[in-house]
């Protein structure tokens, strides 16, 4: 029987869909010797610029990463830099744009139906930042005022819900940054910024005036936090968590953080002066890539 063009051009489609999506991320960049991490401009100190150059807790993480997966494949990588934001960055890993998300990313259910996480190597909560002089305590305080989050972070879905559920009236403005939220709330056009707090202690940390501005006291939500990964691509996950559990396991990742959270950092020399969690210590006694918040209390 003969095949129409247009039977023999689907099958054709459809072999080529089948063999790029055979091909896992451990294949592609032992063939490319490149690898593609997405970092952020303004996630202090995970990943953020310094003098044009991403450095970072994050960032450090994963050139962990590249020397363990330039063992294991036997050849050494290009490392390609690729400027991520909250938004992008999830879509930009399931296109294939990078390989790895280096920056504060939270590990929750809804986002593990996209991508994958790696151990987690972090564990903060939502808080807010606002003026000290306004003087504001709760979430009640802020009703029919303007506040922001950054886009595309867990922070503003779960601000948007229980705005909603609790009947706030609040304006919430989607920043497209961390660094360009609490510009908005420094320039007066929003009451408060709700982000991760380690995220807002570091923006206070590097701001002119850092006694203009108190973080809350009450943890709104606890926050896992991991390098991103693509969904469904087990040998790479493997290599990856293998990875970051041996730097766990060697005291690296307590070396890391104790220069990135209690040593002085660029661009100013702050020391951020935040002793690790009993959370984290707990995560990091026995590595988990679970999502529940529960996990980690």
């Amino acid at each position: 029987m003969k095949l129409s063009t247009s039977l023999v051009l689907a099958a054709l489609i459809s072999s080529i869909g089948l063999s790029a999506h055979a091909e896992g991320r451990l294949d592609k960049i032992k063939s490319t010797k490149t690898i593609s991490l997405g970092y952020r401009d303004s996630s202090i100190p995970f990943s953020y610029l310094d003098g044009g150059k991403p450095v970072g807790y994050s960032k450090e993480i994963c050139d962990g990463i590249v020397k363990a997966l330039e063992k294991q494949l036997g050849t050494e990588l290009t490392v390609k830099q690729v400027p991520v934001t909250s938004a992008s960055r999830i879509p930009l890993i399931m296109n294939g744009t990078i390989d790895l998300a280096c920056g504060s990313a939270t590990n929750n259910a809804e986002r593990q139906k996209q991508v994958s996480f790696a151990p987690t190597t972090f564990v903060t909560a939502t808080r807010f930042v606002s003026a000290k002089a306004d003087n504001i305590k709760d979430l009640q305080g802020f009703k029919g005022q303007t506040v922001t989050s950054t886009a595309g972070t867990s922070n503003i879905k779960w601000l948007a819900a229980t705005n909603a559920k609790e009947n706030l009236g609040m304006n919430i403005i989607p920043s497209k940054d961390h660094a360009g939220a609490f510009l908005t709330v420094q320039a007066g056009r929003a009451k408060a910024f709700f982000m991760d707090d380690v995220l807002l202690a570091g923006l206070v940390a590097n701001s002119e005036d850092p006694e203009k501005w108190v973080i809350s006291d009450k943890a709104l939500t606890t926050e896992p936090y991991a390098m991103i990964e693509p969904k469904d691509d087990p040998d790479f996950k493997k290599a990856v968590d293998d990875a970051v559990v041996a730097m766990i396991k060697s005291g690296e990742i307590e070396k890391l953080y104790k220069k990135w959270f209690e040593s002085p950092i660029p661009p100013k020399n702050i020391n951020m002066n935040l002793p690790m969690s009993e959370s984290l210590k707990k995560a990091l006694a026995n590595p988990t890539d679970s999502p529940d918040p529960a996990k980690y209390q």
